[in-house]
């Protein structure tokens, strides 16, 4: 008996070789050996071709790539939680599916939010990077590169959904002081494992707290969430920790109130103009003000196989006639 015939399904970057290897044996797969981002054009020839496309985050696929989407085009299996970079409710309108991966970054990412928080206040990339340079040490001084305590502080998560959460637990476990800001508080049962405080005002929080942790999704309602004008709510002794999105925060903002002292200090894994970093936080990181990672915040083997089986999971459920598990809707876009 002939076999249905496999979907073109065409990968954007190069994925883990158990993923890719599952794709080939499964569909049709064009895979993207050199792992360079596609440009537009690129993007748009294989939108033309494609019944499944298979991007990530470094491909924007706006309202006019959807628009001149061939015909076979039925679905945007996105690898990866997020989905700001795609418009979703255009390839709605075009009758195109649109999946992610959640729910499988969760720990990762936790874990190198609670890394920045430990590293920034304690100046651990400084320390490091005294060996690093010249191998030059004078030893031991009770004066010299002191830091901050992380025990007993207070530590403001702003998001408090399934990584906001994983973060608050580990930071109760470093004996932080959890406070949170969300859309909606959680349930009475967390914020008694968590011993957790809700403030349904964002300024009230951002202005009390020694530590801000951002998790929350990056939307149009969410753009500079935390604005120049919340920045300087915070304390002078207040650090601040990204690994969300680099557009939630307004960067030129948090830069100049570090620069001025009004700030301690900040740990960022994204940036609003990424892949270019500002050149004044490159300066900062020189000097010690930031720590400053190449969104590498979900980036364990482990994870980025799970996106893939995602991925292959929501390919197969398309191809077999049924609701992807995955599909993001315009309203939750």
């Amino acid at each position: 008996m002939v076999g249905r015939k496999k979907p073109l399904v065409v990968i954007t970057r190069k994925l883990p070789d158990p993923v890719e290897t599952r794709m080939r044996e499964l569909f049709d797969a064009r895979l993207n050996v050199d792992d360079q981002p596609m440009s537009r054009d690129e993007l748009a020839a294989a939108m033309q071709e494609a019944e499944v496309l298979v991007p990530t985050i470094t491909d924007r696929i706006d309202e006019e790539l959807i628009a001149g989407a061939g015909a076979n085009l039925k679905l945007i299996a996105n690898f990866g939680n997020g989905v700001d970079h795609i418009d979703v409710a255009a390839a709605s309108r075009k009758g195109i599916a649109v999946t992610n991966t959640p729910n499988v970054l969760t720990e990762d990412t936790a874990d190198m939010t609670m890394g920045l928080i430990l590293t920034v206040p304690r100046r651990l990339i400084e320390g490091a990077k005294v060996l690093a340079d010249n191998g030059k040490w004078a030893g031991w001084s009770p004066t010299w590169m002191l830091g901050r305590r992380i025990w007993g502080k207070r530590l403001g998560i702003v998001g408090m959904g399934r990584i906001g959460t994983a973060v608050a637990r580990r930071a109760k476990a470093f004996g932080l002081s959890i406070h949170y800001h969300n859309r909606k508080r959680v349930m009475a049962s967390l914020e008694d494992e968590l011993e957790a405080t809700y403030w349904e005002s964002l300024d009230q929080m951002l202005a009390r707290m020694d530590i801000i942790s951002v998790n929350c999704p990056s939307t149009p309602a969410t753009f500079h969430l935390l604005s120049g004008r919340r920045l300087a709510l915070l304390q002078p002794s207040a650090y601040i920790v990204n690994t969300a999105r680099g557009d939630l925060i307004d960067e030129d903002a948090l830069i100049q109130l570090i620069q001025n002292g009004k700030i301690a200090g900040a740990g960022l894994d994204v940036f609003e103009h990424e892949p270019a970093i500002n050149p004044k936080l490159l300066k900062l990181a020189a000097k010690g003000k930031v720590v400053l990672l190449p969104h590498m915040g979900s980036a364990t083997i482990e994870g980025r196989i799970d996106m893939g089986e995602k991925v292959i999971i929501n390919i197969r459920a398309y191809q077999d006639g049924h609701r992807p598990p995955d599909r993001v809707l315009p309203n939750r876009a």
